[in-house]
Order: C-alpha cells, then sequence, then structure tokens
C-alpha cells in the first residue's frame, strides 16, 4: 500500500508505528453552522481511506475533534442571544446526525476542545518553559522563528512569509508570524483559568493537544483539507514537535477542494449547498458515489447534471443486484452437456468467475495506490457488465448459479468497502410495486392478499395459465392492467418477471 504524503511530497509505502494497528487523527468541524457539501466531501474521502484500512485487516483507532470553542460560534450565539455552549451544542448534534446520514462512521473517539482545555494549558506551559512561547497581558503567542523548521509542510520559506506579512496587526507580538496559543477572555465570552489569566485556547493548540493525547507521537495518519495544511496543521507541527522533540505525524494527508460548477462556493454567489438540504433530494449513496468518482487529493467540482449521472449510475447497480438475484432465484436447471447450452453455461461460468477474480484484484490494486477509488469504481462497473451480460439469456445449471452470487456477493462487498451500501439482498429480489397492482389482482386474479409483491406474482401466474391454454385476451389483460401503474412484463428464459419501466 502506497500513500500521498504532503510532508514529502511524495507516494510512500505505508508503515504504521505499530503492526496491525493504524492511529488515525482528521480535523473535525467548527460546529457553528451546519457543514456544507465541501466539509462533507474531506470527511466522506477518509471515511473511506479508514473502511479500506480496516477491510485489509487493521485495526484503526480513528480520532476526530469537534472545535466547540471559536470565534465564529461566539460571534453566532453573540447574533443569536444564546450562549457560545447552546449554539455549539445544536450544530454538534447537527454534525453528527449529517454524518450518519451519508454513511460516515462514528470515530472511535470524539473529543471536544471545551473538555480538554487542561491538556491544552499544560502544553502552553511546556512551550513557554522551553522558550517556544511567551505571554503578553493574558494572551500567549508561539515564536515561530523557535522552530526553524517552520514551513517545511507547506513547503513556504519563513522568510518570504515574513516579508509578505501584514505588520501592525498586534504591535504586542515579537514576530508578525506569531500565532496565539491562548486568548485573554474579553466581555461576554466564554473562558477558562489559565496560568496567565481567565481565557480560551487558539484554535491551533486544540488538535496537537487532542491527537497527541489520544494516539501518542508519533501517531500514523493526520488528515484533513488541504486549505488546513497552512497555516493550521503548520502550526499543529511547530507546537507538537517544539514541546515533544519527537516526529508528529508520519503521514499526512489532503483531500482537494469541492467547487460548483466550476466556481467556488460561496454564499455571496448563491451557491452555498449545505448537506442535510442535498440529502433530502438526493440518495447518500448515490452522493458517495458521485464524490469518490474523483480521487481524493484532486479538486472536485460539484453540479446537478453530475448528480444526475450519479444517481443514474446508482440506479444501473440497483437494478444490475436485482437482476443476478432474481436470475439466481428462478434459474432453470438445464443439464450441462452435451447440449450446446450447456457448452454456452461451461463458458459463461468461466467468463464469470475470471471477471469476478479480476474484479477483486484490480479494486485492491487501486485502493493500495493512494485509495484511488476512482479507479476501483470503475473495476466493480466492469464486473456489473460481465454480469448483466452472463444473465442476459438466463441462469443455466447450478454451476452458473453459483458463480452469478459470486458476482453479487462481489459487488455488494466491494461497494460497501467505499461506504457505498446496497439494500439488494438475496432471496428480496423484487422491484418496489404500488398499492394498485392489489387491487388489479383482486380484480383479475381472484387475489385475496395485501401485498403489492404477491398481487403481481399471482397476476404473472395468470397470465402464464393464459397463454398456456392460448386464452391470449386473459393473458393481453394482464399486461394492460400493468401498464398504467408503470409496470411492464418481461419474459426471460428463466421466466416471466415484471419491472418497473
Amino acid at each position: 500500500m502506497r500513500l500521498y504524503n504532503t510532508l514529502s511530497r511524495r507516494k510512500e509505502e505505508f508503515t504504521p508505528r505499530e503492526e496491525g494497528k493504524v492511529s488515525f487523527y482528521i480535523c473535525g468541524p467548527t460546529v457553528y453552522n451546519h457543514i456544507h457539501i465541501g466539509n462533507a466531501r474531506t470527511f466522506l474521502s477518509f471515511d473511506v481511506i479508514r473502511r479500506y484500512l480496516e477491510y485489509v485487516g487493521y485495526e484503526v483507532t480513528f480520532v476526530q475533534n469537534i472545535t466547540d470553542v471559536d470565534d465564529k460560534i461566539i460571534k453566532r450565539a453573540n447574533e443569536e442571544g444564546r450562549t457560545a455552549a447552546e449554539v455549539a451544542q445544536e450544530y454538534t448534534e447537527a454534525f453528527i446526525a449529517a454524518m450518519r446520514a451519508l454513511g460516515i462512521k462514528d470515530p472511535t473517539i470524539r473529543p471536544r476542545a471545551t473538555e480538554e482545555i487542561p491538556a491544552m494549558i499544560e502544553l502552553i506551559s511546556h512551550l513557554i518553559e522551553g522558550g517556544n512561547a511567551y505571554e503578553v497581558e493574558g494572551d500567549v503567542y508561539f515564536a515561530v522563528r523557535s522552530f526553524p523548521s517552520y514551513g517545511r509542510l507547506s513547503g513556504r520559506d519563513i522568510e518570504q512569509m515574513r516579508s509578505g506579512a501584514r505588520v501592525g496587526v498586534d504591535p504586542r507580538k515579537r514576530d508578525a508570524l506569531d500565532f496565539a496559543l491562548w486568548k485573554a477572555a474579553k466581555p461576554g465570552e466564554p473562558s477558562w483559568p489559565s496560568p496567565w489569566g481567565e481565557g480560551r485556547p487558539g484554535w491551533h493548540i486544540e488538535c496537537s493537544t487532542m491527537s497527541a493525547r489520544y494516539l501518542g507521537t508519533p501517531f500514523d495518519i493526520h488528515a484533513g483539507g488541504d486549505d488546513l495544511i497552512f497555516p493550521h496543521h503548520e502550526n499543529e507541527i511547530a507546537q507538537a514537535e517544539a514541546c515533544s522533540h519527537v516526529t508528529f505525524a508520519k503521514y499526512w494527508l489532503h483531500g482537494g477542494m469541492l467547487t460548483i460548477d466550476r466556481e467556488k462556493m460561496s454564499k455571496s454567489e448563491g451557491n452555498f449547498l449545505l448537506l442535510k438540504d442535498v440529502l433530502s433530494y438526493v440518495k447518500p449513496q448515490a452522493l458517495r458515489l458521485l464524490m469518490l468518482q474523483t480521487h481524493y487529493r484532486s479538486p472536485f467540482d460539484y453540479s446537478a447534471d453530475r448528480l444526475r449521472e450519479a444517481t443514474a449510475s446508482y440506479a444501473r447497480i440497483e437494478s444490475a443486484l436485482r437482476n443476478l438475484l432474481w436470475s439466481a432465484e428462478n434459474y432453470a436447471a438445464v443439464p450441462l452437456a452435451p447440449n450446446e447450452l450447456g457448452d454456452k453455461s461451461v463458458s459463461w461460468t468461466a467468463d464469470l468467475l475470471s471477471r469476478t477474480e479480476a474484479t477483486r484484484e484490480q479494486f485492491t490494486r487501486a485502493m493500495d495506490d493512494d485509495f484511488n477509488t476512482a479507479s476501483a469504481i470503475a473495476a466493480v462497473f466492469e464486473l456489473i457488465t460481465a454480469s448483466n451480460s452472463s444473465v442476459a439469456d438466463g441462469v443455466f445449471g447450478e454451476a452458473h448459479r453459483r458463480a452469478v452470487l459470486e458476482a453479487y456477493a462481489t459487488i455488494v462487498e466491494l461497494l460497501s468497502v467505499l461506504g457505498i451500501e446496497m439494500d439488494v439482498e438475496e432471496g428480496a429480489a423484487r422491484e418496489e410495486f404500488p398499492a394498485e397492482a392489489v387491487a388489479l389482482a383482486a380484480e383479475l386474479a381472484g387475489y385475496e392478499g395485501d401485498s403489492p409483491a404477491k398481487a403481481v406474482e399471482a397476476l404473472l401466474s395468470l397470465r402464464t395459465a393464459a397463454r398456456a391454454a392460448k386464452d391470449w385476451p386473459r393473458a393481453d389483460a394482464v399486461r394492460d392492467g400493468l401498464t398504467p401503474l408503470g409496470l411492464t412484463i418481461e419474459d426471460t428464459p428463466s421466466g416471466p418477471r415484471v419491472i418497473q419501466k
């Protein structure tokens, strides 16, 4: 397995700190609003990476923080006449609900910044003692020039940053590049006691503290959107390594940004999409499929057209799986030899088994290459195409039936690794038929139950009997009655079936 490490700017072989285990940290949300689909894309990308690591056998400790104290939270609380804690709690709950709705797994540990402040104060104190930080009138700043390797993650030169920095933003700072570790309390803001007086932590110190506390150092993977490389992740490294004098995180993974119709997402442009709103009109599986068709490090462009295409692709997967199961459940037990049909069945079986095995290999090869979900999905669709061809003329023989079910299981399994859960299950390979089918079956076939699926079975049985008796008007009545319900009869070598138009 190889992954692209932002720190080294190249792909590296993945070797975790502890054999068989992976320590994984991702920067979580600042909870002052509902998350937008750009946030969702980042969290989805690393959910899939976590899922794949678990799929290949690693025990993953996945930590994602909640930033529940911040200037944005305080601003919103003041605007709405609420406390910062109330705002943070509301949007923390909304975030968790949105993640679960998108099929993103809960983290192993979800620490909240306000519950970790004593540990942050301890880290800041060590930085002051080591000469890497200084206090000014209740504020504490990190002295950037005290950390010689500052800038190595982002590839920035400290002298160039210094020349381009604004002067006079805070004249109390020793250097314009220095950043806040602790902020002195202001009237009406939440605060906590500290050796430097009442105040609250700066944003950057939160992740340095929580990741090291719950994963130790060095931990394996630190992840986030590429907008966090500088200054957030750069500052995390400086704080953590200046204090501990050991490597902070071994691999740094960053996801590309999201645009909408090739424009930056912005409220002023009217293209700001919240995840909860998008999920109100599209299946989460389709949204995942759309986002995963672009490599996680690449910029991703969202559009209504692409969403429609992904929805159609998801429907194609559902249809293929349903066809596979229906064919397997209704297969014809035809002798395999020596007739011509038997020879075809043997060929179909061998071809499908070969394609299924190749798909697993291609999927793994793609994911082992820096989690290339686009290529992994393409491999699955190649198997879907092969499966459709294999059952187009029916399923003949027990061996072919087993091959069909193996293809089905492989498609479901590999999509599940990507968090695209399919709800088509063996023994339930039936369309969801409209309730009106019950009345039609009662009228034509004397059906007395209330199940649309069983009503359709009764209608098919009636049609089969009518055709056998050459009672064409009765057979046509079944077909004509189903048509207004959006249903059509498809005759296959394994028998007739009803499908949605």
